[in-house]
């Protein structure tokens, strides 16, 4: 797992080192240690309590969500087909809040993002098929959860226009930012 900055202190983004051959391919997804390392905190400060799987087809909008309360940091990854996958500090008290930034992830790349708590979280599918992982550190607590407006104007997300976007009534309904429940 080899640490990528990005311009969030807290966000990072990780390149596996994949080893290839004629047989197929092989890297390590997760390394405790090693990812506990590049985010600055002491080994065991994170603990992953459940892992979600989801797919999605070409432009499908999941997002931006983040959770007030029992916040969730998520390491993520695609396993099957690419995405833009966006994250926006919603941490109040941060200089960079409302900001936010665009990574590409893709089975391809292998790439995996550590989103932390206190920052909305999305993506948008950008292959037929996209099979989508999270580790999460606390449990879903709908109670809790917020939606962030996807297409904000006040955000300035430039979404890829390449496709469609397929959005449900739960992210069409989010709150502009100026409106939004934040963290800390």
């Amino acid at each position: 797992m080899n640490p990528m900055a990005t311009r969030f202190a807290d966000v990072v983004l990780f390149q596996p080192r994949k080893f290839a051959d004629e047989r197929g391919s092989f890297y390590e997804s997760f390394n405790n240690r090693a990812f506990h390392a590049a985010i600055g905190k002491p080994e065991g400060y994170y603990h992953f309590v459940q892992d979600n799987h989801s797919t999605s087809k070409l432009g499908v909008v999941r997002g931006l969500h983040y959770q007030i309360e029992q916040a969730q940091g998520k390491l993520v990854r695609v396993v099957s087909g690419e995405v833009v996958d966006v994250v926006v500090d919603m941490r109040r008290s941060s200089v960079s809040f409302g900001q936010h930034e665009m990574y590409t992830l893709s089975a391809i790349n292998g790439r995996m993002l550590w989103v932390p708590p206190g920052f909305a979280h999305g993506f948008m599918a950008l292959s037929d098929k996209v099979e989508f992982l999270y580790k999460t550190t606390d449990f879903w607590a709908p109670q809790h959860e917020r939606t962030l407006l996807w297409n904000d104007p006040a955000l300035n997300i430039a979404w890829p226009n390449t496709h469609t976007p397929i959005v449900n009534d739960k992210d069409k309904a989010g709150q502009l930012l100026v409106q939004a429940d934040t963290y800390l």
